[in-house]
């Protein structure tokens, strides 16, 4: 098995080899990845060496300290985070080949073709349909929320193939090429003024058979895979003490003592520390996820993410007085990744209001950490065994 010493050795042969100074920067990332030294837990050939997950720590701290470039994970932060494992488990051995490299290095940008108007919230209720027609699959419908359509060559997408069945079994998973014919993204401005989110009719989009993960009807089972690792990918990233937001609130109070109030200060007090217990609740959930699949808990960092986000994000508003009213530019942008830390307060107030809804939202994580988590019974649902075609609309 390969162990800590192996990996840094095989760093230091990947530095040796590419000098991180003259090499440019696509090619070093390629060179990574073609040495399993991308994500080290995947299988070889495939940007890893079946090493433990743990071990990952161990190369980027290499690589950091040697300068070397990263792949730019805020931008492609859907395709690593909720494409590449969904393809892994479901994929076959050729998707896996095609995908996974130019998913890794940034090449390929991945958006995530879910939600849709009439389908947020419960989303097993999706009605983009999927009829085959011999090798092809032609897909129509509308979907929404879509963070990076603009700027993706791939979606992972799910889409009704059966209405004659129960919702959450007439669904399959596909991928799906926004390049393609009868894909329009168009922008959806948001409440920060950017439009980072879009809407994406799908009109007549042929896609063929064997861009499909997993079985015919099986999407559903597909998508929870995908959906756990969104929850973690957004729950549970790393952080320093004092990263993200409250770090940003924590230095204006340092820096501006003129601003202090006692109750400032209590709220200050108490949400540092709960920013802490989230922070190492996610180290230890990281270290669970090295032993094996993410599970539900996912749902519970998610939710604590949001929810802090909002209160600090609120506090920082009201320390900073009338300063926290500006904001800096009312401006249409289409960017290419979320930035918590490197904007104003006035942003992250705006911004994190997004945060309880998407990566599914706060109440329905309540109900998954209740049922899955706590083993709490499930609420009634009567229409669990109705065919799709006949749900009410």
């Amino acid at each position: 098995m390969t162990d800590a010493d192996e990996l840094r050795s095989r760093t230091r042969e990947l530095l040796d080899q590419y000098p991180p100074a003259s090499t440019d920067r696509l090619d070093f990332l390629r060179a990574r990845f073609d040495a399993g030294l991308a994500w080290v837990h995947y299988p070889q050939g495939l940007g890893g060496l079946g090493a433990p997950r743990s071990l990952q720590g161990v190369v980027d701290a290499e690589l950091e300290a040697a300068g070397a470039p990263d792949n730019d994970p805020r931008r492609i932060g859907i395709g690593l985070g909720m494409a590449a494992p969904t393809i892994l488990t479901y994929g076959t051995e050729e998707q896996k080949r095609r995908y996974l490299r130019p998913l890794w290095t940034g090449e390929e940008v991945w958006c995530q073709l879910f939600s849709e108007p009439g389908a947020g919230s419960d989303l097993a209720a999706l009605g983009t349909r999927a009829v085959r027609e011999g090798d092809e699959w032609v897909v129509n419908g509308q979907k929404v929320w879509t963070s990076s359509a603009h700027l993706a060559r791939w979606a992972i997408l799910i889409a009704r193939t059966d209405p004659d069945v129960p919702k959450h079994q007439g669904i399959t998973y596909f991928v799906c090429d926004m390049t393609d014919p009868g894909v329009e993204v168009r922008p959806l401005r948001q409440i920060t003024g950017e439009a980072e989110f879009n809407e994406v009719f799908l009109t007549g989009v042929r896609i063929p058979d064997n861009r499909r993960l997993g079985a015919v009807g099986d999407g559903w089972r597909v998508a929870q895979t995908t959906l756990n690792n969104e929850r973690v990918a957004i729950g549970g990233m790393a952080q320093p003490r004092e990263g993200g937001m409250i770090g940003a609130v924590a230095k204006t109070w340092r820096e501006r003592p003129e601003l202090r109030t006692h109750e400032l200060h209590q709220r200050l007090l108490t949400l540092w520390v709960e920013a802490e217990v989230a922070r190492f609740t996610g180290e230890r959930l990281r270290q669970q996820l090295a032993a094996g699949q993410p599970g539900p808990e996912g749902a519970g960092m998610k939710l604590a993410f949001a929810r802090l986000n909002q209160e600090i994000s609120g506090l920082e508003v009201e320390l900073r007085g009338e300063e926290g009213l500006l904001y800096d530019d009312w401006t249409m942008r289409r960017p290419e990744h979320v930035d918590f830390t490197g904007r104003d307060a006035g942003y992250r107030y705006l911004r994190s209001k997004g945060n309880s809804i998407e990566g599914g939202t706060s109440e329905v994580l309540l109900n998954i950490v209740a049922e899955r988590v706590l083993g709490l019974p499930a609420e009634p649902r009567t229409d669990k065994d109705v065919a799709w075609k006949d749900l009410a609309r």
